[in-house]
């Protein structure tokens, strides 16, 4: 009995220093780097995924054969392929560069996937198949859907999963999830940044407009993630909003992020 009410009191102390860690003004400005960069890329290969796929269901062709996608970064151009039914050859391709909104290129003509392009295909599925196990809480409010970002990590995968709005004045801040894998598409870790969807308005039906918008994080959470930035970078420019904050308990301040001048910057209060 003694040494059980020990256990306790050592994972106490564990779990009331875990959330009273204090990082140095450095420290800090190199994660928030860090952050920044990974939810450029996000929205990079995001934004490619959006901007291909609304080409290729405009292409009758593509459109009646569409079977599906993949986005992945290749030097200095992200791709986008579009898969047939049977998701057994590529359709059709399309390549941005420097935050394009417009491929720099096109080519729809058929062809086999090449082996990079085949392990994104079954790292995904083989990812899909596992986020039924109620255990993830993987899942999405009506209206509302999940969209999958997938970014070669060392040996391994990391599988982004933001929410996505079909409705317009809305930004779908939270429900987002980070699934490392394996090569094999194996779940490894997994990790959920909010603890629920957060929809932010940015009009209201009387007229009036959102300038600013802000949440906060539990003190488990401290920083602002990198699907904070990606969501923020793909609904903005559809609003009048140019940054958005958000609080952390943890930090004792808040962390603002600009699209237009893509700063992130921490309160002066932060310690």
């Amino acid at each position: 009995m003694k040494q059980i009410f020990f256990l306790v009191l050592i994972l106490i102390s564990s779990l009331h220093l875990a959330q009273d860690i204090k990082y140095t003004d450095s420290e800090i400005n190199k994660k928030l780097d860090s952050i920044k960069a990974e939810g450029n890329l996000l929205f990079l290969l995001e934004n490619s995924s959006w901007q291909s796929t609304d080409l290729a269901k405009a292409n009758k062709k593509i459109s009646k054969n569409f079977g599906g996608y993949i986005t992945y970064k290749s030097n200095d151009t992200v791709k986008t392929v579009i898969l047939n039914k049977d998701k057994s050859l590529v359709i059709a391709e399309y390549s941005f560069k420097n935050n394009s909104k417009k491929p720099v290129k096109e080519n729809i003509s058929q062809r086999n996937l090449n082996s990079d392009e085949a392990a994104l295909k079954n790292i995904r599925a083989k990812l899909i198949s596992q986020l039924s196990d109620p255990k993830y809480q993987v899942g999405a409010p009506e209206g509302f859907s999940l969209n999958i970002i997938t970014i070669p990590f060392e040996t391994n995968y990391k599988n982004y999963i933001i929410t996505g709005a079909s409705e317009s004045n809305v930004i779908p801040f939270g429900n987002d999830y980070l699934f490392v894998t394996d090569k094999e598409g194996n779940i490894i870790s997994n990790k959920k940044f909010h603890s629920r969807l957060i929809p932010t308005m940015t009009a209201m039906p009387e007229g009036s407009i959102m300038t600013m918008s802000t949440h906060s994080h539990l003190k488990t959470n401290p920083f602002i993630s990198a699907t904070d930035i990606c969501t923020f970078r793909l609904y903005a420019p559809f609003t009048k909003l140019e940054e958005f904050s958000v609080y952390s308990p943890a930090l004792g301040g808040y962390m603002t992020y600009n699209y237009k001048k893509d700063t992130l910057v921490k309160s002066k209060d932060i310690k």
